[in-house]
């Protein structure tokens, strides 16, 4: 998908220090924009019934925020992160991200390094004796469900990869997503096809470079046993 660097730069007129991760010419996240990621944990769990152990997947890492904030849930037992990039997952283990507290010293969160969609695609593990299946899938790769990163991410957004996922989950379980932009309707249609509903949340926050507010998207929809796989 091209180069992968970690940038750390200060932002003078804000005298703040950030963290950037780019992929080729693709911004993929910086540490001075996290609050639709870390509300991406908040809300996707927050449709999760129960009180747990709850196990999660994530997919994609970044900087680790949607994570973090999925480990801040005290209901959560598991946390298996998919990440393609293998040097994103060492940035972690070697602790040059300035996280905290950092995600490899959590002995419930586990860095997998592998494809998310081709996982889902061929039904493969979220990683070495994860759990199957899992009460909450968040996704955080792409840059809307119609912008990804590369074309063999496309299909799982259509109704048949959806369903793929739903059948990972428990009955109840939530698949919540993260986008940049509110998802089209064809998008929502698709899962509340698969899933009977589909709930869009606006995540408005402050931008400092511009003085003013950005928003993005965060899509949550909960599995319900009339709509869902056979209990396992």
């Amino acid at each position: 998908m091209g180069d992968i660097s970690l940038r750390r730069r200060l932002v003078p007129t804000i005298e703040t220090e950030v963290y950037e991760v780019i992929l080729g010419d693709e911004h993929l996240m910086s540490s001075l924009f996290t609050v639709a990621e870390i509300a991406l944990a908040d809300l996707g769990l927050a449709a999760v019934d129960g009180a747990g152990p709850l196990d999660v997947v994530v997919g994609g890492l970044g900087l680790g925020y949607t994570a973090g904030a999925a480990l801040a849930d005290p209901r959560v037992g598991s946390v298996h992160v998919v990440d393609a990039l293998p040097d994103v997952i060492r940035w972690h283990r070697e602790g040059v991200l300035s996280l905290s507290p950092p995600l490899a010293q959590d002995d419930r969160c586990h860095l997998v390094e592998g494809d998310f969609f081709a996982m889902v695609a061929d039904g493969r593990a979220f990683g070495d004796a994860a759990p199957d299946p899992v009460h909450a899938v968040l996704l955080d790769v792409d840059h809307t469900p119609r912008h990804v990163l590369h074309p063999s991410h496309a299909p799982f957004y259509e109704v048949d990869g959806l369903t793929r996922l739903r059948d990972r989950l428990h009955p109840d379980g939530v698949f919540a997503l993260w986008s940049d932009t509110a998802p089209d309707d064809d998008f929502v249609a698709a899962v509340e096809t698969v899933f009977g509903n589909c709930d869009v949340h606006d995540v408005p926050f402050p931008n400092p470079h511009t003085g003013g507010e950005a928003r993005n998207a965060v899509i949550v929809a909960r599995l319900t046993r009339a709509t869902g796989p056979t209990d396992r």
